[in-house]
């Protein structure tokens, strides 16, 4: 009887797997999804930027405002950049001392080769992505907690213009102190850089000078400065747009935060690629 029972019971789940609907994934339907939100994001934050460009003439609400922004940003990320670029800074002089370990190469190349690294790449790079993951985070919670617990609407309803108020203070704070934090970073880097450099390659004072100004150019600083502005608006305006479209609650400020900082990290390494592209070519 219990053998009997047993052989009933493995017909019946053989019979269901038989019968169980099979599923099918449809690719020109997932790929029809994605470039349909894609479009609708693109469409979004480009209608962001336009009011974000309209509400510039309200300059006596958001110039306070952006102060106070400029400083919670440059203060508050001073100690970080500046540990993250010493260690850059060493980092690269200590791989160069690897390179040139056979002395074929004039030892004032290498203070040539981290100069120009750390400038124009190592400096604006890590700083913006530093600034992603801080601020970017950062203005992705506030402003969705914001938006989850209608304090946005409360602002609308009292009459404030939201981009004024919350939006434009953040986004000038961040482009205009990312600049100066990647001055900061340079400077740092390349001291660093030539403290190792002294240390491992046995390289002078005057080695060191001599490879710096015999690589220099002057649009050098121009490009790291280029860079650094765009890096910025991208730290910026990304997660703002993302806060201020967050939805159902907790979990969605969870989901906006964690999104502004791979969306805003992901746009710098594509602007970085860009701009190497169109101001170096």
């Amino acid at each position: 009887m219990a053998d009997r029972l047993k052989d009933s019971q493995e017909s019946w789940r053989l019979s269901g797997q038989y019968h169980r609907p099979v599923v099918t994934l449809d690719i020109r339907q997932v790929v029809g999804r994605l470039c349909l939100t894609a479009v609708s994001h693109v469409g979004r934050l480009a209608r962001l930027v336009l009011e974000i460009i309209r509400g510039l003439g309200e300059w006596r609400v958001w110039v306070p405002l952006a102060f106070e922004q400029a400083r919670s940003i440059g203060y508050g990320s001073l100690f970080i950049v500046i540990l993250t670029s010493m260690f850059a800074g060493a980092v690269v002089s200590l791989q160069a001392g690897y390179q040139w370990v056979t002395g074929s190469i004039p030892i004032y190349y290498a203070a040539g080769v981290i100069v120009q690294s750390v400038t124009m790449e190592l400096g604006p790079v890590l700083t913006a992505l530093l600034l992603a993951g801080r601020i970017g985070a950062r203005y992705a919670a506030e402003l969705g907690t914001m938006r989850v617990t209608e304090q946005v609407d409360a602002l609308e309803s009292l009459g404030r213009n939201v981009i004024s108020y919350l939006i434009i203070p953040r986004v000038v704070a961040g482009t205009l102190m990312l600049p100066v934090l990647v001055v900061i970073a340079d400077i740092v880097g390349i001291g660093a850089g030539f403290v190792a450099a002294k240390s491992s390659l046995g390289m002078t004072n005057g080695d060191f000078i001599r490879g710096a100004t015999f690589f220099y150019q002057p649009f050098d600083p121009y490009y790291s400065m280029i860079k650094s502005f765009f890096f910025g608006l991208a730290v910026t305006i990304v997660p703002c747009y993302l806060g201020m479209s967050t939805q159902q609650g907790a979990e969605g400020v969870g989901r906006s935060t964690t999104g502004a900082v791979v969306s805003a990290s992901v746009i710098i390494l594509f602007l970085d690629a860009i701009l190497t592209q169109l101001l170096l070519k």
